[in-house]
């Protein structure tokens, strides 16, 4: 049974948080969960969100539920991502949800999917053994920026003329829109082809494994393959 939770004040610099990020590597969610005073998450689909919750807390972040990142002061965001044991993710990381009703006037530049992946501190989670991996902080490259782009602008123009059904899982080559609504029900509004406002699912920004299993390539190179 955990106690109090302990409250871990934000880092005052990148370098201090992933100097904290680095004091967790190795270490079991149990024995992070310990270290705070938190409790330990669960496994499986109905535990999904609380590693990046006790990650969030363990690390001092500060962003919430609000709408901004997880270090507002850092300009950091913080994505948890379950491998398997090959060290494969496991599933597609939701990024943030969609504003459908603005899709018309939504721009990649502005938006805030852009703003949540500008720079992020990306954690791998063993879900065999429930540890932790090597932190590494991203910012996406001009290539990375401008697929991200394509993919979003292809999905939002889609949205804001009126085709929301028309958008599926398949489109986009690093970025994706999907329900986000567990069990289906109508809502959220979107505009139809004739301007009518249509109740829909909600739905949300995530980012295809084979995306972030590229960047644990690319950022963790002496990885096993």
């Amino acid at each position: 049974m955990s106690g109090p939770v302990r409250r871990i004040v934000e880092p005052a610099s990148i370098d201090e948080l992933v100097q904290r990020a680095r004091e967790l590597e190795g270490r079991t969610l149990a024995e992070v969960a310990s270290r705070i005073g938190s409790a330990t998450p669960g496994s499986g689909l109905h535990a999904k969100g609380k590693t990046g919750e006790l990650l969030e807390r363990a690390l001092g972040a500060t962003g919430g539920s609000a709408a901004r990142v997880d270090f507002p002061a850092l300009g950091v965001e913080l994505k948890s991502i379950p491998i398997d044991d090959r060290g494969r993710p496991r599933e597609s990381t939701f990024v943030c949800a969609v504003r459908l009703e603005d899709a018309e006037h939504a721009e990649w530049e502005t938006s805030w999917v852009r703003e949540k992946l500008r720079r992020v501190l990306w954690f791998p989670v063993s879900e065999n053994e429930r540890r932790l991996g090597h932190a590494f902080l991203w910012e996406p490259t001009e290539e990375d920026d401008a697929i991200l782009r394509g993919d979003f602008e292809d999905i939002m123009g889609l949205v804001g003329i009126g085709r929301i059904e028309d958008v599926s899982a398949h489109m986009g080559t690093y970025l994706q829109m999907r329900p986000k609504a567990r069990d289906g029900e109508p809502r959220a509004f979107a505009f139809g082809s004739e301007g009518e406002r249509v109740r829909t699912v909600r739905r949300g920004f995530y980012l295809r494994a084979r995306f972030t299993s590229a960047l644990l390539d690319r950022m963790l190179p002496s990885r096993p393959r």
